[in-house]
């Protein structure tokens, strides 16, 4: 997955203004405890985090982004 497919399916999920709030602040035990963006900036593949995203909200996000 490209980043750019990342960030579009966050905000598709989540709205423009939340999903900055969730990649900077929520702390997601699926990533060793690490933000969003800690763990992009640290080389974790977009794959894997979305799939941490998937995991921790599946009420919020659509089965078509998954």
């Amino acid at each position: 997955m490209r980043l750019t497919d990342f960030w579009q399916r966050l905000e598709e999920a989540f709205g423009a203004a939340y999903a900055g709030s969730i990649a900077n602040d929520q702390v997601l035990t699926q990533l060793g405890g690490k933000t969003i963006k800690e763990a992009l900036a640290g080389g974790e593949d977009a794959a894997v985090v979305w799939r941490a995203v998937v995991a921790a909200y599946p009420e919020r996000v659509p089965s078509r982004l998954r």
